[in-house]
């Protein structure tokens, strides 16, 4: 939980405690403009080698400081410390997911004629990026902005979620350590009026932004009139995940509350939407519901360690209890009531809805631990239910045969199409994006070297060399 004790100061509350972590003056969006324009030109102007090298020694720097950045992003989020280190893991395993990435996305092209000279094909970076961090990874997803950001030659504004302050200062104290200059990578503090200012900005050359459909729409609206600016938005979901024909009944359990309640559910890959053939119906609910119930919820170091923490305020709690309700109101049948221990603390036990029955199911992202079951004939039936929807970030098919598989992916509208595999958990080394309210056709992760630079069409000869051949007076 984030709040503002006064118009410039930040202060960052740990979820499970609600103790105060950090506190921070808001930026000056105006200078750091400034000074990321100024610092630009000389490193775009350095070489590929050099810049490769920093993002090596950041990647060494984070690893020294794995430990405390674990436990920060733990107290600060509220997630598990075992998660909160596998995303400490995934930072330094980007580094050179995007030095490969950048090579074969934007490597150079030549093509040679003894006439026509050289025709070549080399990549610009943009300029000064502004990237918008989420809080639910705090550290991995602007990171997977930055990095490739950096290698491109970019200079970058990185303004963390409001909920989590402490952990963007720290990872960018791990760029300033390995040598990348002060004013190549910043840090603003700030809330929506500082997103707002970086996102309107004309000195901001591309807007990378992770988080709601909401704010995405907003940035999205505002920069319409501006198709000079490149817009990245990695939006959230409303995915489903089907369940069919499949003896793995046990597996399957696990792959939904894998896919639907892991981190809390505050996953944009997250599974929303339980859709479920008639036949597979009662097997996969008699597994599912128990295994539900074990689930350990609880603060980020505790012992046993938990399977969940909670989610990140006290808000957003109060918000995912009642659209639950809401959900039952409508004549949803819950099947595992979502409680809330402690009135005073965003914990939320996982819950699962039979929506079946509504005849108008809300299409949003209840953003947290809250499983919609819908039932349905077959899996044609189940395509179209999951289809039903404005997002398209992820889904997956669990059972079926190959054919069942090849028939799913070919009529899913989704950006990630898994099989027998959660729905969420998606690799750095693939591309990650989604369509409709999930995106703008802008794949991040391994594709992010695509809106970090831009294509430049080059001929070339080293004299000029030129004739006029018809259409000339004698």
């Amino acid at each position: 939980m984030t709040e503002t004790a006064a118009d410039t100061t930040l202060i960052s509350y740990a979820p499970a405690t609600g103790e105060e972590l950090w506190r921070g003056e808001h930026g000056d969006v105006g200078e750091a403009v400034s000074r990321a324009r100024r610092a630009w030109p000389e490193w775009a102007a350095r070489s590929l080698t050099n810049r490769i090298e920093l993002a090596r020694r950041f990647a060494n720097q984070v690893r020294k400081a794995a430990d405390e950045l674990a436990e920060l992003i733990a107290r600060e989020t509220g997630k598990p410390l075992w998660e909160a280190r596998t995303e400490v893991e995934a930072v330094v395993n980007k580094v050179e997911i995007s030095v490969q990435a950048y090579a074969e996305r934007t490597g150079k092209k030549k093509l040679d004629s003894a006439l026509q000279g050289t025709a070549a094909v080399r990549h610009k970076p943009h300029g000064v990026m502004a990237v918008l961090g989420p809080y639910n990874f705090p550290v991995h997803l602007p990171n997977g902005h930055i990095v490739p950001a950096l290698i491109a030659g970019n200079t970058i504004l990185f303004k963390p979620s409001e909920k989590t302050p402490a952990v963007g200062a720290k990872l960018v104290e791990c760029f300033h350590r390995c040598g990348i200059p002060k004013d190549v990578v910043q840090i603003v503090i700030g809330g929506p009026q500082e997103g707002k200012d970086l996102v309107a900005h004309p000195g901001v050359d591309g807007v990378l932004f992770t988080g709601s459909a909401q704010a995405g729409i907003a940035i999205n609206r505002k920069l319409a009139a501006n198709p000079g600016k490149i817009v990245a938005l990695e939006m959230g979901g409303n995915n489903p995940i089907v369940v069919i024909d499949t003896p793995k009944v046990e597996d399957a359990a696990v792959l939904i509350v894998q896919s639907a309640f892991t981190t809390a559910g505050q996953r944009c890959t997250a599974a929303r939407r339980l859709i479920v053939k008639d036949s597979m119906h009662d097997a996969l609910l008699a597994e599912l519901i128990p295994l539900t119930k074990k689930l350990l919820v609880g603060g980020p170091m505790d012992e046993p360690p938990p399977f969940m923490g909670p989610v990140i305020d006290n808000d957003t709690a109060d918000k995912l209890g009642e659209s639950f309700l809401e959900l039952v109101t409508a004549g949803g049948k819950p099947l595992v009531h979502m409680r809330r221990p402690d009135p005073d603390k965003p914990f939320l036990t996982p819950g699962i809805v039979d929506t079946t029955d509504i005849e108008d199911r809300p299409d949003i992202e209840l953003f947290g631990p809250v499983l919609q079951v819908i039932r349905v004939p077959d899996l044609d039936a189940g395509i179209a239910e999951a289809n039903n929807t404005r997002f398209g970030l992820s889904a997956s098919l669990i059972g079926g045969t190959p054919d069942d598989y090849a028939r799913f992916w070919a009529n899913i509208r989704a950006g990630i199409i898994n099989w027998n595999r959660p729905t969420n958990g998606a690799s750095s080394a693939a591309p990650f994006g989604g369509i409709g309210l999930s995106g703008n056709h802008r794949p991040a992760a391994y594709y992010a070297a695509d809106y970090c630079a831009y294509p430049v069409a080059s001929t070339e000869m080293d004299q000029p060399r030129a004739n006029i051949g018809v259409g000339l007076k004698e």
